[in-house]
């Protein structure tokens, strides 16, 4: 509970943000570069480190592969219970992934999403900024999940390349 109060609390200190009207239309991360674009009419409006998947080339392609998915899909849910700091979903699988799991028989997996740092970390800080580590997911720091929540609405486009 004291937990989410305080993402409740830290979304209110940067409130001001919103109001400016910098809402993101288009969100793009480059995986070889390790960088998540939140773009506004074309234009950069900011960029963030991040980690991805313990296996992190390649197109995700089944569940438990620990591959983030490249591809086309939307921002949905968005989580503040989680086990990392503040959560948004990602739209994986959409019906290609889908149609090509079904291919391969086996299950295309899911709850691939952008998160902030476990909330009951296991390593050092360092280690989460220095290494790819999720199971599929984008990690960013906690600081950076704050902005991305403020800055992005539901079912903003992800584009997700190699």
């Amino acid at each position: 509970m004291r937990r989410a109060i305080f993402v409740v609390l830290l979304v209110l200190l940067v409130q001001p943000l919103a109001a400016i009207e910098l809402v993101a239309d288009r969100v793009v991360v480059d995986k070889s570069e390790r960088v998540l674009y939140l773009y506004k009419d074309n234009e950069v409006l900011r960029e963030f480190d991040i980690a991805l998947g313990l296996m992190p080339e390649g197109h995700k392609q089944r569940e438990g592969d620990f591959r983030t998915p490249e591809g086309e899909y939307r921002l949905t849910n968005r989580l503040i219970e989680s086990d990392f700091f503040m959560a948004i979903q990602v739209s994986y699988p959409n019906g290609a992934d889908i149609r090509n799991a079904r291919k391969l028989g086996v299950a295309p997996g899911g709850a691939i999403m952008i998160h902030g740092q476990p909330t009951r970390p296991t390593k050092s800080a360092s280690y989460y900024r220095k290494y790819d580590w999720t199971d599929g997911c984008i990690a960013v720091s906690n600081a950076a999940m704050i902005e991305i929540w403020q800055l992005t609405k539901p079912y903003t486009p992800i584009t997700i390349l190699p």
